[in-house]
């Protein structure tokens, strides 16, 4: 096994797990990183979709409590059966407009320059939002409301566009929408699960053809490291949040874009 190919396998997954829970775009860190140690070929990028998967399993070990309460009592609890339908409210628009402009996405807005110049737009919004004289009505994921979670699946539609961050645009929608800022980070964490098993999903199939058993030593590698690297950043926002607000993403969010402008032009 080239030991090359499994460091950059590491890195890749360190910079999956470690960014995808985080408001600063892990897909946009992805083609970055991938572009600067020359891992960027097609499957490079299946690769990148599988390390994906390994940062939904750390949300579902971390709330599996949670998940195994919701899935036990569907039947039977009205908060339980509110919960998934609110998910998949949330889930539909992503997954409608995803699948629709799917091609279009990966052919021209896969570049670093496409995912500075929204790294650097989203920092903007994170900074703007933040001065807004926000009205919280909601502390509780069981108290949202069917509408709210409509409104947070248009706001995590945008992160269909590299550099935006799904869960960037998650949180500060749920913000905007009435929900308290820890509400607004554990409704992120769960809305990932439909949505990225989706996605993952549906590009293996479309991908798999570029795979082979040569390549499970690097996929290993990098679905640890995405694994337990996110499970450490779950743990990590959801105490950020208890006592911070957003702005220092979104400083490095713009940092990070100016930075990736002046090395890619």
């Amino acid at each position: 096994m080239d030991l090359i190919l499994l460091f950059h396998a590491f890195i890749q997954g360190l910079v999956e797990g470690a960014t995808e829970f985080l408001p600063i775009s892990s897909t946009g860190h992805l083609i970055i990183s991938g572009d600067l140690i020359g891992f960027n070929d097609d499957k490079a990028k299946v690769f990148d979709i599988v390390i994906q998967l390994a940062a939904i399993l750390a949300v579902c070990w971390e709330y599996r409590r949670k998940l195994t309460d919701t899935a036990l009592h569907i039947t039977s609890q009205n908060n339980a059966q509110q919960f998934v339908l609110n998910l998949f409210i949330a889930f539909l628009p992503a997954a409608l407009l995803g699948l629709a402009f799917h091609s279009q996405i990966k052919a021209y807005l896969f570049s670093p320059l496409t995912v500075a110049v929204a790294l650097i737009v989203g920092g903007i919004a994170i900074l703007a939002i933040e001065q807004l004289p926000l009205k919280t009505k909601t502390d509780s994921i069981d108290n949202m409301s069917r509408k709210q979670a409509l409104q947070i699946g248009f706001a995590q539609a945008a992160a269909l566009i590299p550099g935006v961050s799904r869960a960037g645009a998650t949180i500060l929608g749920g913000m905007l929408f009435g929900l308290n800022r820890q509400t607004a980070t554990e409704f992120s964490f769960f809305l990932a699960i439909p949505i990225m098993f989706a996605a993952t999903g549906y590009d293996l199939l479309k991908s798999w053809r570029l795979l082979s058993s040569d390549d499970l030593g690097m996929f290993a590698v990098g679905f640890i490291t995405a694994f337990v690297s996110a499970l450490i950043a779950i743990k990590f926002l959801l105490r950020f949040v208890a006592s911070h607000n957003f702005k220092v993403f979104a400083w490095y969010r713009i940092a990070l874009g100016l930075i990736v402008i002046w090395y890619f032009k």
